[in-house]
C-alpha cells in the first residue's frame, strides 16, 4: 500500500479542522506502515501456550496501552494483569508466577524501570518475554524472546515529541494480537459474556438475550 505521509507542518492560517485531519491521517498512516512478519505468529504461539497468565508492563503512556491490552485479553479468555514497572521493585514483582508470559511495551526500549523489571522477572522462572518496541538500539530487544517491531514512527506533534502516533501503533498491535488470539481460542459469545457481563457489551453477550 503506497500511503503518502501527510503534511504535518503547521501554519497560522491553517484551520483546526485541517490540522485534525492531518493528525488523524498521520496516525492512520503510521498504523498501516507496520510490517507484519513472523514475530506475530511467534508471539501468538507463546501467548496461546502460556501455562500461566499474561503480564503486561510499560511506563508512562506505554503503560496505559499495556493496561488496555491486559483488559482486552482478560475479557477475551486470556487471563492477564498489568504490573507497573516502578512498583515491581517494591513488592509487585511478587505477582509473577512460574510460567507467566510478559508483554512489555516501550517505544524507545530504553526505559530504566522496564528494563529492570524484565531483568528481575527472569529470576522468577517466567515464560517468554515479548516486547513491542521501535528504536533499533532498544535495550529491550536484547532482553526479549520475541520482538515485535513498531517501525520508525513520525509523531504529528508540532514539537515532534508527544507520542500520539507511536501510541496509536502500539495500541493497534495489541488489539490485533488480542483479537487473533481470541479467534484461535474460538471464544464464544457465551464465554465472552461470562467475563464481560455488565454494560452494553455484557447485555449483547448474555445468552438470556438471544432468541430461541
Amino acid at each position: 500500500m503506497n500511503d503518502t505521509i501527510p503534511d504535518l507542518a503547521h501554519t497560522d492560517d491553517q484551520s483546526s479542522s485541517e490540522r485534525i485531519r492531518a493528525i488523524l491521517d498521520a496516525e492512520a498512516c503510521a498504523i498501516r506502515a507496520v510490517k507484519i512478519d513472523g514475530s506475530y505468529s511467534t508471539a501468538l504461539n507463546q501467548l496461546q501456550n502460556c501455562s500461566g497468565k499474561v503480564v503486561t508492563t510499560g511506563m508512562g503512556k506505554a503503560g496505559f496501552v499495556a493496561q488496555k491490552f491486559a483488559a482486552i485479553l482478560s475479557s477475551t479468555a486470556t487471563p492477564a494483569i498489568f504490573i507497573h514497572p516502578a512498583e515491581a521493585a517494591h513488592g509487585d514483582l511478587g505477582m509473577l508466577a512460574r510460567g507467566d508470559c510478559i508483554v512489555a511495551f516501550s517505544t524507545s526500549g530504553k526505559t530504566r524501570e522496564v528494563l529492570e523489571f524484565i531483568e528481575l522477572s527472569r529470576r522468577m522462572e517466567v515464560g517468554a518475554v515479548i516486547s513491542i518496541t521501535s528504536h533499533r538500539d532498544s535495550g529491550l530487544r536484547e532482553l526479549s524472546d520475541v520482538i515485535i517491531d513498531m517501525g520508525v514512527v513520525a509523531e504529528p506533534c508540532p514539537l515532534g515529541m508527544t507520542p500520539t502516533a507511536s501510541m496509536a501503533v502500539m495500541s493497534a498491535i495489541g488489539d490485533a494480537l488480542a483479537l487473533v488470539l481470541m479467534e484461535r481460542k474460538e471464544v464464544t459469545r457465551e464465554e465472552y459474556g461470562l467475563r464481560h457481563h455488565g454494560g452494553y457489551l455484557g447485555k449483547r453477550a448474555r445468552t438470556d438475550n438471544l432468541l430461541e
